[in-house]
C-alpha cells in the first residue's frame, strides 16, 4: 500500500510541478508577446512568427525525432543500473545531436534563398536565413542535451532550466527589440536559443563530462582490442557510433514523419477555412484551437518529460505496465477535470484579457473542444505504450488515423456549424480516437483500462460536460452559478480521490506542524519559559 501511494505521489508531484512550471512559461510568455507587439507591431511579430515557423520546420525534420526518441534508449539503460551502458548511451545521443546540428545548419545556409521566396513575396531576406542557420544547430543541440536529462530522471533541473530559458527570453529579447526594433529579430533568436543551450549543455555536460577515450574503451564490441593504434581506436569509435541506434533513429524518423503528417493536417483546415471563410476565420479558429490545447493541456506536459522515461523503463509488456498507465491517467483526470470546469466557467472573460473583444464569438468553440480534454487525459497516456516500447509503425498508424480525422471532422464540422461546429468535430476526433487507441493497444499491447479510471472518467466528465450546456446556452448570473457549483463538486472529488490515493497531504501536514513546533520551541517557548 506504501508502494501504491509512493506511486502516486511521484506523479502527482512531478505532474503539479511541471504543469505550474508550463503555466509560468505561458505568463511569461504572454507578457514577452505584449511587449513585443508594443514594440514591433502587427507586421513585426508577423516576421517574428514566419522566422520561428522556419526554425520549428527545418529543426523537426534534421532533428532524427532525437528530442524523444533517444529518451527510451537512456531510460533502458538508466534502469539498468549499468554506469558504462549509461554513459555509452549518452555519447551516442551526442554524437547523432551533433549530425543533427550540422545537418540543420548546412540545410538552412544552402536553401537560404529558396527560403526567402517561399517564405515572403517581397523583398530578399537569403541573408536572414543565412545567419538563422547556427540556430538550427543549437536547437539540435539543446534537444539532445535536454533528452539525456529526461532519460536520467533529472527533472527539477528541466523544471529549472526551462523557467530561467524563459526568463532569458524575455529580459534578452524586449530589449534588444526597443533599441533596434525589427533589425534585432535575428539576433534575438540567436540569443534565446543560445541561452537555452547553455543552460541545458551547462548541467548535462556537468552530469556526464564527455569524455570520449573513456567511454565505450573496452565495451562489449572490443573497440578498444580490435584496434592497435589511438588512430584506430579513435576511427572505431566514430564507426561504432555511426552504425549504433538504429532503433534510435527508427523512431525518430517516425516522430519526424508524425509532425510532417500533424503540419499537413493543420495546413489542410486553415487552408479550408480560409477558401471557405476568410482570414478572420482562420484567426479565430487558431486562437481557439492553440489556447485550449495549449492552456486547458497544461498537465500533460509533465508527460514528456516524466512518464514516458519511467514508462520506457519497463521492460515487460503486463500488469507493471498497465498499473503504470492507469495510475497516470488517474492523476491527469483527477488534476485537470477541475480546471477544465474552471476553463469553460472563466472563458468569457479570459479571452478578452488575453486577446482583445474580437475573439468572443470563438468562446462556444473553445467550450465544447475543452471536452475533448477529457477524453485527450485518457488516450494521451495510452498513445505513449506504443513509443515506449519502440513501436515505430504503431506510433506513425495512430498518428496517421488521427490526422485524417481531424480533417474530415473539422471540414464537416464547419460546414454544417459554421466555428462552433469545429469545436463539435474536434470533440468528436477525441471520443473516435480514445476507441481506437483503446482498442488497438488492447489487442497489442494486452492494456486493460482499470475500475479506478473508469470511476474518475465518469465522475468527473459528466459535470465538464454539464458545464457546457449549462452556459452554451445562456450566461445569464444562475448559469454561472450552476457552473461555479459544477467546479466546486469536480475539486472536492478530486480532492478527496487524490487525498485518498497519496500521503502527500499527509505529508503536508507533518511538515507545517513541524515548522510550527519548531517556531514555539525556539522562539515563544525561549522568551517565555514556564
Amino acid at each position: 500500500m506504501e508502494k501504491q501511494k509512493d506511486s502516486y505521489d511521484h506523479i502527482l508531484k512531478y505532474t503539479g510541478l511541471f504543469g505550474g512550471v508550463q503555466g509560468l512559461n505561458i505568463l511569461i510568455g504572454v507578457v514577452r508577446s505584449k511587449f513585443v507587439a508594443l514594440i514591433l507591431g502587427p507586421e513585426g511579430m508577423g516576421l517574428v512568427s514566419l522566422f520561428n515557423s522556419t526554425i520549428t520546420l527545418l529543426s523537426n525534420t534534421t532533428d532524427f525525432g532525437i528530442p524523444m526518441s533517444a529518451v527510451r534508449s537512456l531510460s533502458e539503460a538508466y534502469e539498468s543500473g549499468d554506469k558504462k551502458r549509461i554513459e555509452h548511451t549518452v555519447l551516442l545521443i551526442r554524437f547523432r545531436s551533433f549530425l543533427a546540428a550540422f545537418l540543420g545548419l548546412v540545410l538552412c545556409a544552402a536553401l537560404s534563398p529558396l527560403l526567402s521566396r517561399w517564405t515572403f513575396d517581397w523583398g530578399n531576406h537569403t541573408l536572414h536565413f543565412l545567419f538563422l542557420s547556427p540556430v538550427i544547430a543549437l536547437a539540435a543541440i539543446t534537444g539532445g542535451e535536454t533528452a539525456v536529462l529526461k532519460g536520467v530522471r533529472q527533472l527539477r533541473r528541466l523544471a529549472v532550466i526551462s523557467l530561467y530559458g524563459m526568463l532569458g527570453s524575455l529580459l534578452s529579447s524586449v530589449p534588444l527589440y526597443y533599441v533596434w526594433g525589427q533589425a534585432a529579430i535575428i539576433p534575438s533568436l540567436f540569443i534565446v536559443g543560445l541561452i537555452q543551450c547553455v543552460l541545458t549543455v551547462g548541467y548535462s555536460y556537468k552530469l556526464y563530462p564527455l569524455r570520449l577515450r573513456q567511454i565505450g574503451r573496452g565495451d562489449e564490441k572490443g573497440i578498444e582490442t580490435a584496434c592497435g593504434t589511438e588512430q584506430g581506436y579513435g576511427k572505431a569509435m566514430v564507426r561504432s557510433l555511426w552504425h549504433e541506434g538504429g532503433g534510435m533513429i527508427r523512431l525518430g524518423v517516425a516522430f519526424v514523419l508524425a509532425g510532417i503528417m500533424a503540419s499537413g493536417a493543420d495546413f489542410v483546415i486553415r487552408g479550408y477555412l480560409n477558401h471557405t471563410g476568410d482570414l478572420a476565420v482562420v484567426g479565430l479558429y487558431n486562437a481557439g484551437y492553440v489556447m485550449t490545447v495549449t492552456y486547458a493541456g497544461l498537465v500533460f506536459s509533465a508527460m514528456e518529460t516524466d512518464y514516458f522515461p519511467r514508462l520506457s523503463g519497463i521492460s515487460h509488456l503486463g500488469s507493471e505496465l498497465n498499473l503504470t498507465v492507469n495510475r497516470q491517467i488517474e492523476v491527469c483526470l483527477l488534476i485537470v477535470s477541475p480546471l477544465l470546469v474552471l476553463f469553460i466557467l472563466v472563458l468569457p472573460v479570459l479571452m478578452p484579457l488575453l486577446f482583445s473583444g474580437k475573439f468572443l464569438p470563438v468562446v462556444d468553440m473553445m467550450r465544447i473542444t475543452t471536452v475533448a480534454m477529457y477524453f485527450r487525459a485518457v488516450s494521451m497516456p495510452v498513445e505513449y505504450i506504443a513509443l515506449s516500447r519502440g513501436d515505430s509503425s504503431t506510433y506513425l498508424f495512430q498518428e496517421g488515423a488521427y490526422a485524417v480525422l481531424l480533417i474530415v471532422a473539422v471540414i464537416l464540422g464547419y460546414r454544417f456549424f459554421g466555428l462552433t461546429g469545429t469545436g463539435w468535430g474536434l470533440l468528436a476526433v477525441a471520443v473516435v480516437n480514445v476507441v481506437m487507441v483503446l482498442a488497438y493497444t488492447r489487442w497489442r499491447y494486452h492494456y486493460r483500462m482499470s475500475r479506478d479510471v473508469l470511476i474518475c472518467l465518469f465522475g468527473q466528465m459528466p459535470l465538464g460536460v454539464a458545464a457546457v450546456l449549462v452556459l452554451l446556452y445562456s450566461a445569464s448570473l444562475r448559469a454561472i452559478s450552476v457552473g461555479v457549483v459544477l467546479f466546486m463538486i469536480s475539486a472536492t472529488f478530486s480532492l478527496h480521490q487524490l487525498r485518498a490515493k497519496t500521503a502527500l497531504w499527509t505529508k503536508l501536514v507533518g511538515k507545517v506542524e513541524g515548522k510550527i513546533k519548531k517556531y514555539w520551541e525556539n522562539n515563544i517557548q525561549t522568551t517565555f519559559p514556564e
